[in-house]
């Protein structure tokens, strides 16, 4: 498939979502391609006066840095009770609308934030759906730099082949918002993924991984259909 069809989907999905945001709302911003268009649509919403008084929460300096270019007020979880809706891509989605995410090294607070939401609202071209988790991504995984050994031997005990993420146009390792190193770890397979999102998440030295299972309510899918862009929803 090519990359202006790949765009096509992404901007079909972006914008039904954006478009499913109501004035008054407090609003999750997750991090990615597909969320970057969200944010650029959301921004035009605002601008043309069809959506007011909103308030969007951060999961990454991605978001952030595009909310800012595009109008959109920020504030941070000490300054809201509750998230209206969040809305957040994902690297994998399987049947049951469990996830993989984290290729972006954002997984920790993109957790935070769309747990939090009232509505997560998970937005994906068609080529992130799968039939089992971690059958085309590996689950990233989020470590303190000091204890990156010891979680290394753990995870690869749990049957994983633990890989340590290194920047692109940056020597050395991917460092997360938090300061952290991530592991991206494949698993031959994956049969519970929420007993593993727990096995992983109390290795000591984790700070959290990217199995989001039992987390999303509304997944839309950017589909392209005899070449025309169209949004299908899995509830």
């Amino acid at each position: 498939m090519s990359q202006d069809a790949v765009k096509q989907m992404k901007q079909a999905v972006a914008k039904a979502a954006a478009d499913r945001v109501q004035s008054g709302m407090v609003v999750g911003l997750g991090t990615g391609s597909t969320t970057a268009f969200v944010i650029e649509f959301l921004g035009d919403r605002l601008r043309n006066g069809e959506l007011s008084n909103i308030r969007g929460v951060p999961t990454s300096f991605q978001a952030s840095v595009l909310a800012k270019q595009y109008g959109i007020p920020l504030v941070t979880l000490d300054d809201v009770t509750k998230i209206d809706v969040a809305i957040d891509g994902a690297d994998e989605v399987d049947p049951a609308k469990n996830l993989i995410k984290g290729g972006g090294a954002a997984h920790t607070r993109e957790k935070i934030v769309d747990s939090l939401a009232d509505q997560f609202l998970v937005v994906v071209d068609s080529s992130k759906l799968v039939e089992r988790l971690g059958s085309t991504f590996p689950v990233p995984v989020e470590v303190l730099p000091l204890a990156l050994s010891p979680v290394s031997r753990a995870l690869t005990a749990l049957g994983g082949k633990p890989e340590l993420r290194m920047g692109v146009k940056k020597d050395g390792p991917v460092i997360t918002d938090q300061g952290n190193f991530v592991l991206d770890v494949t698993f031959a397979e994956i049969a519970d993924a929420a007993a593993l999102e727990k096995t992983i998440n109390n290795i000591p030295g984790v700070l959290e991984n990217g199995l989001f299972v039992n987390v999303a309510d509304v997944v839309l899918v950017g589909e392209l259909v005899e070449g025309q862009p169209r949004v299908r929803e899995v509830v």
